[in-house]
């Protein structure tokens, strides 16, 4: 989505403050600034808050893995969706996980490049992408933006692809993430029956590769659409960024604690789903 220009001027602003704030905490060292308020900082300028945020944008999927839909929950569904995906206790998750497990070099190294100018202009529209769930229409239009790309612009955009998740993470994350909701949602009798963990993971692992390749593909289109706006020399210099081996770090971390908050928001989303009577009783 393209933001309006007041917008992207007091985006910028903002982005900037975070910047000087992380470059501060970072310098700082413990006499200044508690760890907590490195991690906020870290969570502002990269645009990791808001990339947590947006998994309550994924919640509305949910219900097709039990053959239902949001409205089948009435009223309930935007009540819970909204307690279950509140940004605040999602930021605080992903604060306690970053605590026990981001170094000081890592967090160091992520905000030499993010309080850069390219970081910021990047930031800048990886927040915006993340903001509404894409329609058909959007998904149409990132498709022919893929498709029409040139070999050059292609060429970088995989490399960063690759260097965000070259172990396949994505993957075998949304399909534990699967597990784990159809697990919970068969608990609270949202099922016809019980699962077996094991033999739930093994039918699912059969379309791995139909999955990742797709997968693969839709993370191109989204690259494309997202970061449109910027050059390509602007691409190729993030793409080396992100190659760097402690950047690499940054980014297995990111995606493993947000997939880890996923998981767990779409297991409380089925056992508070579990509470809601039958549609016709609501």
């Amino acid at each position: 989505m393209a933001w309006p220009d007041s917008a992207v001027r007091l985006r910028g602003v903002f982005a900037g403050l975070a910047c000087l704030a992380l470059a501060a905490v970072v310098l700082a060292g413990p006499a200044r600034a508690t760890e907590r308020d490195r991690l906020l900082a870290f969570l502002e300028v990269t645009g990791f808050g808001v990339a947590i945020d947006s998994i309550a944008v994924s919640a509305a999927d949910a219900p097709a893995m039990i053959d239902m839909a949001p409205d089948d929950f009435g009223l309930a569904w935007p009540r819970i969706t909204a307690e279950v995906f509140d940004s605040t206790l999602m930021r605080g998750l992903a604060l306690d996980m970053l605590d026990e497990t981001l170094d000081n070099e890592m967090l160091g190294h992520a905000a030499a490049f993010y309080a850069s100018d390219l970081g910021q202009r990047l930031v800048e529209v990886e927040n915006a992408s993340h903001t509404h769930r894409a329609d058909e229409a959007a998904r149409k239009e990132a498709e022919a933006r893929a498709a029409a790309l040139s070999p050059a612009r292609r060429a970088v955009l995989e490399r960063m692809n690759a260097a965000i998740d070259g172990s396949g993470m994505a993957e075998r994350a949304f399909r534990e993430i699967q597990v784990r909701f159809l697990l919970a949602a068969a608990d609270v009798g949202l099922t016809d029956g019980d699962f077996d963990a094991d033999l739930l993971r093994r039918l699912l692992a059969q379309g791995a590769e139909t999955v990742r390749a797709e997968m693969k593909e839709a993370a191109l289109a989204s690259a494309a659409q997202t970061y449109r706006s910027l050059s390509t020399d602007d691409l190729r210099a993030y793409a080396d960024a992100l190659e760097d081996p402690v950047m690499g770090r940054v980014y297995e971390l990111m995606n493993a604690v947000q997939f880890e908050i996923m998981a767990n928001r779409f297991e409380a989303l089925a056992a508070r789903l579990g509470e809601v009577p039958p549609a016709h009783d609501l």
